[in-house]
């Protein structure tokens, strides 16, 4: 009577140490939380990670308005999603992801993002104890909680009778200890045994399904704590989780016995694992409640909705905190596609060089390798995508029509199709042609078009493409070291370039965007500083002017 006594004291100094360690955790997450925003997060990332991550997008997918593949990797969007993922779960980074790959067309919608984000980004108390509910819910680096919640179908509702037999049999040899204590000590052993056996052995079956009803639940306990902290600006999105986890409420009870509370776990879930492996609780609680879920489904996800988006919200307004500056963009509707930013910045650049234009036709940007051609096209790509996604611009202002953005850029030989560079060239090329509407603008970046092939061919291909693109509905933004495309294109194309010069035998970049073609030769004068013979250079160089005064080139003797 005495060791159970002391057992029972045992436990319940147990539970009140793991009550205080877990609000001495808390306490030290709010620091954590303050301290890491407007921050870089550090998060690991491997490239199946990303593939989990994709799995909501995928189910939502648009083909015709959404950020592409090419496009997305042309602009290493993937480095500013982990630049912006300061979200505290699994399901806000799947939901962030998915966001930055859909434009937004709706000016209401995104007028409603950016008033949650300044409510974040003013209202620290609230947001860290949104924060904290969040984090409580956790992240899972190896499986999609989206992915696994809709494939619940998949899985085969079993009876719990050979769990309960089980538990049956150890409880029953336990008692055998006070009358037998030789044979039931044996009984006991050979239970506890078996039953640990079982318990791995059926559970590794469902591993992962497991760790998302685990996950679920700790959704729902932190959806209900998010309800409780009554916070009036996000009231619209707690009353939807009201009453989406009212379904889940006959649920709540025993479930502790399948899923630990934190995400980290604590003392007392290390001493249920005994209990879970030897009378498998946790297992019976899975099989009773696998049919519900299944039926519940789609209340589920309203859930993974309205929790992702919060929590994406949050990660986006420190990545407002976290960057030089930025704008509130003007988008419009009507009218023919222009674009017009004022000191706009690549926001992944340590020092970059802020560059400012205004058009309503498409560019054709000139100017040496390494000059900033491509950085620009890319940083007016990435603001493009920002704007329409989470209200935000790198930019003192930015004002452009709304766009489906396509670009045509880090293109390579497809060796498992042997596809040559060409080829891919002209299919990503056509993508963007056969994307072109009457309804939606298209905002295109090109770089260096069509380098795959010779000069003539090149010349007189990429100049038709290029033309007919800026005569129909859309922007473009080329890049090129074609020349003659400048006056074969300068009817339907500014001309804008980057330039450079040479001191002291050293090529300099100042990075800043001229209007107007370039004139720079300095690709002859690094032969020079390279110690190339002198009848070369002069020789080249006179070559050069012939062709700017002329349009042609002379032959050589």
């Amino acid at each position: 009577m005495e060791i159970v006594f002391f057992i029972l004291i045992g436990i319940f100094a147990i539970v009140i140490w793991s009550i205080f360690n877990e609000r001495a955790n808390i306490q030290k997450l709010k620091i954590q939380l303050r301290e890491q925003w407007g921050k870089t997060p550090e998060e690991e990332y491997t490239s199946e990670k990303f593939e989990y991550m994709k799995a909501f997008y995928k189910s939502i997918k648009d083909d015709h308005l959404d950020v592409d593949d090419i496009t997305w990797n042309d602009l290493d969007m993937d480095e500013i999603f982990m630049e912006m993922n300061n979200t505290q779960c699994s399901i806000g980074e799947e939901y962030l992801y998915a966001l930055l790959r859909k434009p937004c067309f709706s000016q209401e919608e995104l007028q409603e993002r950016n008033r949650l984000m300044r409510f974040f980004e003013e209202n620290e108390e609230k947001r860290i104890l949104l924060q904290t509910k969040l984090y409580q819910i956790g992240k899972l680096s190896n499986i999609s909680i989206y992915e696994y919640i809709n494939r619940l179908d998949e899985l085969e509702t079993k009876n719990n009778l050979s769990h309960y037999l089980l538990d049956l049999g150890l409880l029953l040899s336990i008692v055998l200890i006070f009358i037998s204590p030789g044979f039931g000590g044996v009984c006991t052993i050979g239970f506890v045994i078996y039953n640990i056996f079982n318990y791995y052995s059926e559970k590794a079956k469902i591993e992962k399904y497991f760790m998302v009803f685990s996950y679920i639940f700790r959704l729902l306990d932190s959806t209900k704590s998010i309800n409780h902290l009554e916070i009036p600006e996000i009231k619209t999105y707690t009353d939807r989780l009201q009453e989406d986890i009212h379904h889940f409420k006959k649920l709540e009870r025993g479930s502790f016995l399948l899923a630990p509370k934190s995400p980290n776990g604590t003392i007392l879930d290390a001493l249920l694992d005994y209990f879970r492996m030897l009378f498998h609780i946790d297992l019976i609680k899975f099989n009773s409640m696998l049919s519900f879920f299944k039926k519940n489904r789609k209340t589920l996800n309203r859930i993974f909705v309205n929790v992702g988006f919060l929590d994406s919200m949050i990660a986006t307004a420190s990545f407002r905190k976290l960057i030089y500056y930025y704008c509130e963009p003007e988008l419009i509707k009507t009218g023919h596609p222009r674009v017009a930013v004022t000191d706009l910045y690549h926001p992944l650049l340590d020092t970059p060089v802020p560059n400012s234009i205004s058009e309503n036709i498409s560019v054709l940007l000139t100017g040496s390798n390494a000059s900033g051609k491509s950085t620009f096209i890319k940083t007016l790509a990435i603001n493009a995508i920002l704007s329409q996604t989470i209200y935000t611009s790198t930019s003192k202002s930015y004002k452009a029509s709304y766009f489906m953005i396509y670009s045509s850029m880090a293109l390579r030989d497809n060796i498992f199709s042997n596809e040559s560079y060409y080829i891919v060239e002209i299919k990503s090329l056509k993508r963007i042609l056969d994307r072109v509407n009457n309804d939606v603008p298209v905002l295109c970046f090109i770089d260096e078009v069509l380098r795959g092939t010779n000069t003539l061919e090149r010349i007189a291909a990429s100049s038709r493409i290029l033309s007919s693109l800026a005569k129909k509905n859309t922007l473009v933004f080329a890049a090129t070291h074609d020349i003659e495309l400048t006056h074969i294109l300068e009817n339907n194309f500014s001309n804008y370039h980057f330039q450079e010069r040479i001191e002291d035998n050293q090529i300099l970049f100042d990075y800043k965007l001229y209007k107007g073609k370039a004139i720079s030769k300095n690709a002859i004068k690094l032969l020079d500083m390279l110690g190339y013979p002198k009848d070369i250079i002069s020789s080249a160089e006179d070559a050069a002017e012939e062709f700017l005064s002329k349009g042609e080139w002379s032959k050589k003797e």
